[in-house]
């Protein structure tokens, strides 16, 4: 079994993470099997977060009576101090615990820090001291924002986008947090679903010790999937490699990674979607892409009213109406069977 360390927080945990967005779409049932199986098979950290709707309630059912078995991450959106505190509150109701053990800033557009104004970081040491969290973590989109958090010292892990799509820039943020002694969890390790092949996706998180993937899952067989990987890692070869550097050739660039930061749309357009629809639509089976729901939503985007809103809170700096038209203009393509796809 190969296992991760985050940092200086002393968390040892199997290479495999559980990312526990995806839950929020099926039944509590569904969620505890899956959740409990991945436990029985070897993981043993969870992260969620206050924002996923009932993400932290299905891990609270799943693993009531054995809260020492598991490490809990999740996260709070909240930039007041008053909401910091209704938020953790209700995340250790829905968690059914008294404790979490690496407790996140929600990808906030600043370095939350003592003294900016804000009192957040404030209650984030005093909940620290008082037991309810154990360790301080912030995720974020921003490579400004990731480096200034690891520069202050403030934080014992950082949450970010990591896969085999990553840059220079994002390998080098790895590497501080390393030379930090901060905790890595890679979020986003399959691009939001555009990379399909996990065995590749495992092999290159693996050539970075200090990294702990948080895989999304949401189906019994994609977890079986990973469970087959803590008894038999995957490791980087010839064939795996030409995977990625084919994969890189077609997704690196400007490409929308479905973060969903961009949202709400003042329209109601499902931005995450919509703006990566040519890649899905030839990255998974297209029938799943062309059902009459999926073709209102595209529809939709005729009605965009060029805001920016969008294209303002890009973490990535994507010009996001453009790319919405353009996915919008090749889907009915597709449609009228003028472009053939898988």
């Amino acid at each position: 079994m190969v296992t991760v360390t985050l940092g200086k927080t002393g968390i040892t945990t199997n290479k495999n993470g559980f990312g526990a967005l995806p839950i929020q779409r099926v039944t509590d049932d569904e969620a505890v099997r899956i959740l409990r199986k991945a436990y029985d098979g070897g993981v043993t950290f969870f992260d969620t977060a206050r924002f996923y709707t009932d993400s932290e309630h299905k891990i609270g059912l799943a693993f009531k009576g054995m809260r020492d078995k598991i490490f809990i991450a999740t996260k709070t959106a909240a930039v007041t101090v008053e909401n910091f505190w209704k938020d953790l509150n209700t995340s250790l109701t829905n968690l059914q615990t008294d404790y979490i053990d690496i407790y996140q800033f929600h990808n906030p557009s600043f370095c939350p820090k003592p003294g900016d104004g804000t009192g957040i970081y404030e209650a984030m040491l005093e909940a620290k001291q008082k037991g309810i969290i154990r360790h301080i973590g912030i995720t974020n989109h921003r490579l400004s924002v990731a480096h200034e958090a690891v520069a202050s010292g403030l934080y014992e892990t950082l949450q970010f986008p990591f896969c085999y799509l990553a840059s220079e820039e994002d390998v080098k943020l790895v590497r501080e947090c390393e030379a930090a002694g901060m905790g890595f969890i890679a979020m986003k390790a399959l691009s939001g679903g555009l990379i399909t092949n996990s065995k590749a996706a495992y092999a290159f998180e693996a050539q970075y010790e200090n990294v702990l993937p948080i895989w999304g899952v949401q189906r019994e067989s994609e977890m079986d999937e990973f469970l087959s990987y803590v008894t038999n890692p995957p490791v980087m070869t010839p064939d795996l490699q030409q995977i990625i550097d084919n994969d890189r050739k077609e997704l690196q660039g400007d490409f929308c990674r479905g973060c969903g930061y961009c949202m709400p749309c003042p329209v109601g357009i499902e931005i995450n979607n919509c703006a990566r629809m040519s890649l899905l639509l030839r990255r998974s089976p297209s029938e799943l892409q062309l059902t009459p729901q999926v073709q209102e939503k595209m529809m939709k985007i005729e009605q965009c009213l060029h805001c920016n809103q969008c294209k303002s809170k890009c973490p990535y700096h994507l010009d996001t109406p453009a790319l919405l038209a353009k996915n919008l203009a090749d889907y009915k393509e597709v449609l009228a069977g003028n472009v053939s796809v898988k």
